[in-house]
């Protein structure tokens, strides 16, 4: 049980700091044996030949130090001599300090290992004590060796224990790494594109709107997926236009013999008023039940999404509510907008608010938009649905009222969910229902 704690945690921090986008994903892929293989490379480097070299230059140096210093001791009184003669075969610039202590220096900052290796070698060489300033001059190092009468003062050409190819190595390293990189992510980019406009349209189609073909662009899987959508795409498009065709013909033939009996019935003198009165509402319930059904399974596929003033549609949708009896007010800010089917919503909203004005004796509607998302509120003070009965209400021919088809909160959730949003069956405060839909907006 506890490694599986312990993966979960590691597989948790692990997700947490990984890239969330495809592109970011792939660079990091790229870029982690990269720099792996460039830190190895590094590290042969100093751990082989740059170590190596710095300890032979080292000791070079020292060498030629400690020469100098033990043919001063046994022959003090050529010490100018001996100082001439050294800086011209060494390469040194020396000075003696008479009467002078060697002061007290901070640790050496050096760039590599060649501190630590002058240090050692001349440590090793001289037996006396001593310091080296590594950043009195930018050409020189400075060696101070203590003396029995003062302080010798060396100045070693940096150049002599340093190397031109570290820093051309590091320079390579560092700009082949960036290179490859930089290609890797100009490549990763153009295949992420193409991924990236296929799940906008994806989305957008989803959502009622058409967004036309898309140009094929990437890698080939990437191509073929993006002609595979197309292809759908325009299948989609046939489906519903012929569906819409047919239906429409459906609803044709269908009114046609309603019109025949309405006729029929006005042809009928002998029969009661009443009778007649009967059965020509039993037509117009017909009549009804065939438009809904139509509706329902026609949808809203074939109108094409667009920037509506979401506050001026639930306006006209009170509007009309109350033209019908119903107590309705509502509560909306001005200007809120919205990329929407209008027709679809203006019918899902109907409904919702004919179920509402069936059960209730006052409406209140309201709107926001919070951050990416609209959300619609339709409250009511009548009696509420159980939480346990409120998804069965969503299902076709399933209504609380006798009366009722059971299409209008299937046909309302249908449309919600072709723009990508959702509905909510909640408990009003105060009592009553609250009916809350999120919208992309």
């Amino acid at each position: 049980m506890k490694l599986r704690i312990g993966s979960f945690s590691a597989d948790h921090l692990l997700r947490r700091f990984l890239p969330r986008s495809l592109l970011g994903r792939s660079l990091l892929i790229v870029l982690v044996p990269l720099v792996l293989l460039q830190a190895v490379a590094l590290q042969i480097f100093y751990g082989s030949h740059l170590d190596a070299l710095s300890r032979r230059l080292a000791d070079s140096v020292a060498g030629e130090v400690a020469f100098m210093v033990d043919e001063i001791d046994r022959a003090p009184q050529l010490r100018t001599t001996l100082i001439d003669e050294s800086d011209q075969h060494f390469s040194f610039s020396t000075v003696f300090l008479r009467n002078q202590v060697l002061r007290h220096l901070p640790p050496p900052d050096a760039p590599g290992p060649v501190d630590d290796d002058l240090a050692t070698e001349l440590a090793s060489d001289l037996h006396r004590p001593f310091n080296v300033e590594w950043n009195t001059a930018p050409a020189f190092i400075r060696i101070n060796i203590q003396l029995a009468d003062g302080v010798l003062r060396i100045d070693v050409p940096r150049k002599r224990l340093y190397v031109g190819t570290l820093y051309i190595f590091l320079v390579w390293l560092i700009g082949t790494a960036g290179l490859l990189f930089g290609i890797a992510a100009l490549f990763l980019r153009t295949q992420v594109r193409g991924i990236k406009r296929l799940a906008i349209a994806a989305e957008a189609f989803g959502m009622g709107r058409d967004p036309g073909p898309i140009r094929p662009e990437g890698a080939i899987e990437v191509r073929r997926a993006a002609s595979a959508f197309n292809r759908m795409q325009e299948r989609v498009r046939r489906f519903l236009a012929q569906r819409t065709t047919m239906l429409a013909g459906v609803s044709h033939d269908l009114r046609t013999p309603l019109t025949r009996l309405r006729l029929a019935l006005a042809m009928l003198p002998e029969t009661p008023s009443g009778e007649l009165d009967d059965m020509a509402r039993d037509i117009e319930e017909m009549e009804k039940l065939i438009a809904i059904y139509l509706s329902f399974a026609r949808g809203e596929g074939s109108e094409q999404a667009a920037i509506v003033d979401v506050s001026l549609l639930l306006d006209d949708v009170a509007t009309a509510a109350r033209r019908a009896g119903a107590g309705i007010e509502c509560n909306v800010p001005d200007g809120i907008v919205a990329t929407i089917r209008p027709e679809a919503i203006r019918r899902a909203l109907t409904n919702l608010v004919d179920n509402a004005r069936r059960h209730a004796a006052m409406i209140w509607l309201g709107a926001a938009v919070r951050g990416r998302s609209l959300r619609i509120t339709i409250d009511d003070n009548g009696p509420g649905i159980p939480a346990a009965k409120r998804e069965t209400m969503f299902r076709p021919f399933e209504s609380a009222d006798p009366g009722g088809t059971g299409l209008g909160l299937a046909i309302a959730r249908d449309i919600i969910g072709a723009h990508g949003g959702d509905i909510l069956l909640l408990d009003r405060p105060g009592g009553g229902l609250r009916v809350v839909i999120d919208l992309p907006a």
